[in-house]
Formats: C-alpha cells, structure tokens, sequence
C-alpha cells in the first residue's frame, strides 16, 4: 500500500510542493533522526520545512492543504473530533495493511500509477 500510496501523491501534488522520500533512502534519517524505522514502516510521516513531524492522519491534513484536490479533505479533518476518527481509521487501515494490500491488489495497482514521468520517458 505504501508504494500506492506515495503514487498517488506524487499524481496528485501537481505544484510540486511535496517531496517523497523512502524508508530506504539515507536521507530519511538525517531529515527526521528522531523517528525509528519501524515508526516509519507503521505509518506515513511527513516533516514540515520547519521541521515539525506529523504522523498517520495529521500527516494526510498537512499534505492536504499543498495538494489542491486534498484541500476539502483536509479542511473536513480541522472538524473538532473528526482527526480523532481519522487516527483511529488510519491506526485500523495500518495495522491491517497486508491484509488490504491483498483484498483491493495494490500489488497491480502500481502498474496502474506509473512512476509520475515515466510515461514521457516511453515517448519518442
């Protein structure tokens, strides 16, 4: 799912305002060396240029309000009790990610979302 995911942000960010980094990639613990590794394999983080670090669902309204098709959904997560749902939703969803992995096939639908450019770089 973490892999759809990422694609779908970077789909989705068409100003360019968010940049993704992986698990994988040293960067990620210079950028944010507090988080531990299995912080960063339970849920998406996101740290802000001041370096404020979110976490699950309050990463999902912070990325939100730069992405502009995420704008109502993150306005609708500033809502009083709605990001206490939203945590739990998310906690539900992590906790069982190889499960829906499985059930919705993320494994194909990463073919579905390309690598953001990777359908200019097959153009002539």
């Amino acid at each position: 799912m973490c892999i759809f995911q990422t694609r779908v942000i970077s789909w989705l960010d068409w100003l360019s305002k968010v940049e993704l980094v992986p698990l994988a990639d040293a960067r990620a613990a210079e950028i944010a060396p507090d988080v531990t590794r299995a912080d960063l394999l339970e849920a998406i983080h996101c740290v802000t240029p001041d370096g404020t670090i979110y976490r699950g669902a309050r990463a999902f309204r912070f990325l939100g309000f730069r992405i502009p098709v995420l704008v109502p959904l993150s306005l609708l997560l500033w809502f009083p009790g709605v990001i206490w749902i939203a945590e739990k939703v998310y906690a539900f969803i992590a906790e069982r990610r190889h499960f829906f992995s499985k059930f919705f096939g993320c494994q194909g639908a990463c073919e579905i979302l390309p690598e953001k450019g990777a359908a200019d770089k097959t153009r002539p």
